[in-house]
This record gives structure tokens, sequence and C-alpha cells, in this order.
């Protein structure tokens, strides 16, 4: 992942359906697989740090409007 950009929620989401693509595969070196489950890892936590910043702000966006009823994310299991 590149320092100088950071990626959009699409772009990494995008990047990890490849990296998982791969690794179910079955077929990549381990040495490739370890660098492509530590980069997913990476990309998963980055997506779900955009998320948690985007409920944070719908939150913020409901109380400014006075709307008293708040949501959460569902995660899947």
């Amino acid at each position: 992942m590149s320092k100088n950009k950071e990626l959009t929620f699409e772009e990494a989401m995008e990047k990890l359906e490849v990296i998982v693509e791969k690794l179910e595969e079955g077929d990549v070196p381990l040495e490739k697989a370890i660098n492509y489950y530590q980069e997913g890892m990476n990309l998963s936590k980055l997506c779900n740090d955009k998320l948690k910043n985007v409920q944070e702000k719908m939150a913020q966006i409901m109380n400014e409007q006075g709307d008293l009823e708040e949501f959460d994310i569902q995660e899947e299991e």
C-alpha cells in the first residue's frame, strides 16, 4: 500500500478481493501467501477504520439535525 496516497474504501476493497481470490486458489508459495495475508489484514483494517469514521460522521450529522435515532453497523459473522 502506497504511503503517498491513501486508498479509498472502494480501492481497498478491490485489492482485498484480489488477495482473497489468490489465497483461495491455494497454489501460492508460503512466503507469498504470508505477504498476501499481511497486506490483506492491513487492507481489512483500513476498510474497517473508514467504516467506523463514516459511522461517527453520520451520528454527528444526525445529532446536529436533532434526529435521535442512532444506528449501528452490523458486522457479518
